[in-house]
């Protein structure tokens, strides 16, 4: 059995450390072809924070975005596999640009992806009726590939989940049999014990493809709920509508606990005031409900200093625009790219999330930089954000998405990657020696990282530490 599957969140907790991080990278212009890459993340190696890995995609325009791995610990409650020769081996990673997804194949040498298969748009199109796939997860019934469009030619048709086979990668079709209310698409995960997904909302393809669109937002156009539903008949069950003010609903993260029944969701940006928002959903008896339970406000800015987008309102928004839960479900990050502010919450009542540490870095207005180039501004702000299982690292990239970095930082954003040490108390500080940058990644943006063994947004835990039903 690949040890890399843990039973427990502790388990995961007390295995060996990460020691490469795999992280994509993508040619805003669409000339050169995208890449995976690989960075070195032990401490105390010669290669420490260099790119020590690199393979092309097949093919230029892909926009590498969210991937994830083939298998994870999930496997212990999933039915169909042969656990003894089940491997976390392979990385799945969608262009949401051009609806391709990539395999790639780390066993033989993690140092090296190859890649060994692709699945063109085409075939997306035709077996699931999809396109623009963003985020996969390894779960019941196959790989799960949410994607924000139709099928091709439909591109603002309702966009959903797409399975693939878990062994050949093949696209299965489309695991919703009864969608309901359900029409924009962003991320989904899962309470597994629970049998419930809990999918998000963005926009379609059209409403996001060349930047954000300021009359649609103000018009409350973009995504604002969360939609459950049955996980193992794929049926929608219910809709919680988080404000039409609330726009853009993007990642979900449900506790790793897997008797759990919560989760954290972020918003973007209210029409309201500018603030951005993370609200807490739960079971109350048998509906689901959320709750906002954080709200962090604009800040005032010079006009002439924002982006057209910005200049009539003298403020930059927050953009909540990723968050990660370590662990064990005790700090919640929160990556707030316009700003350049990176906040960590503590979670232990997720009722009443508690700030105990921030850090700037990038941002529209402060250009905050590095301790390791203390000369050096940077553009773009805290985005992708992934945590080590034993929750002592925190790893983060700048790049959104590229016409939104774009439309947000039109003197570009470049490419760069920092880490941040955790005290178990709360509190993080930037590690000085740890900062991938610039002409390190060949011209190429930086986006998604996934963690040598697993990550804190990889893994769904079965038992609990005192469940001695998941031994095998």
């Amino acid at each position: 059995m690949d040890q890399t599957f843990y039973r427990t969140a502790a388990d995961a907790i007390a295995a060996p450390p990460e020691q490469v991080a795999y992280v994509v990278a993508f040619d805003r212009a669409g000339q050169k072809n995208d890449a995976m890459t690989v960075i070195d993340v032990k401490p105390g190696s010669k290669t420490y924070s260099r790119v020590i890995g690199w393979t092309d995609t097949a093919a230029s325009g892909d926009e590498l975005h969210h991937f994830g791995w083939n298998a994870c610990s999930s496997a212990y409650k999933h039915g169909g596999h042969n656990m003894h020769g089940l491997q976390r081996r392979y990385l799945l990673v969608p262009g949401l640009r051009s609806s391709n997804i990539y395999v790639f194949d780390v066993g033989p040498d993690p140092r090296n992806p190859k890649l060994v298969k692709t699945i063109d748009g085409k075939t997306l199109s035709k077996k699931a009726s999809y396109s623009r796939p963003h985020t996969t997860h390894c779960g019941p019934d196959g790989v799960f590939l949410t994607c924000l469009g139709g099928a091709e030619g439909d591109d603002d048709g309702p966009g959903g989940v797409a399975l693939l086979d878990h062994n050949t990668f093949d696209v299965v079709g489309a695991w919703e049999t009864e969608r309901g209310p359900q029409h924009f698409h962003y991320d989904a995960w899962w309470h597994l014990n629970q049998n419930v997904l809990i999918s998000s909302e963005w926009g379609s393809p059209s409403m996001i493809e060349k930047g954000m669109v300021p009359e649609l937002l103000l018009a409350n156009k973009y995504g604002h709920a969360i939609h459950f539903w049955d996980l193992a008949a794929g049926k929608h069950f219910q809709r919680v509508d988080l404000g039409e003010e609330h726009q853009m609903a993007l990642e979900v993260r449900p506790s790793h606990d897997p008797e759990a029944t919560w989760g954290f969701v972020s918003v973007v940006i209210s029409t309201k005031d500018l603030s951005a928002a993370v609200f807490r959903w739960f079971r109350d008896g048998n509906t689901w409900k959320a709750e906002k339970v954080i709200s962090i406000p604009a800040e005032p800015a010079d006009p002439d200093l924002l982006p057209p987008a910005l200049k009539p309102f003298g403020a930059v928004p927050p953009f909540i625009t990723d968050i990660d839960l370590s662990v064990d479900d005790k700090f919640l990050y929160v990556s707030c790219w316009a700003t350049g502010d990176f906040k960590q919450y503590d979670v232990s009542d997720p009722a009443h999330p508690v700030e105990v540490g921030s850090v700037r870095i990038g941002g529209i207005v402060s250009r905050a930089a590095h301790p390791a180039k203390p000369d050096m501004p940077l553009a773009g702000g805290p985005q992708m954000v992934e945590i080590s299982r034993d929750g002592k690292r925190v790893y983060i990239t700048n790049s959104l998405y590229g016409s939104w970095d774009d439309q947000f930082y039109p003197d570009g954003v470049g490419a760069w990657m920092v880490k941040l040490d955790v005290n178990p108390d709360g509190g993080i500080t930037f590690d000085k020696d740890f900062f991938p940058h610039g002409e390190e990644f060949r011209g190429l943006r930086v986006h998604q990282i996934r963690l040598q063994g697993g990550d804190a947004s990889t893994d769904s835990y079965c038992y609990r530490q005192s469940d001695e039903s998941g031994k095998l």
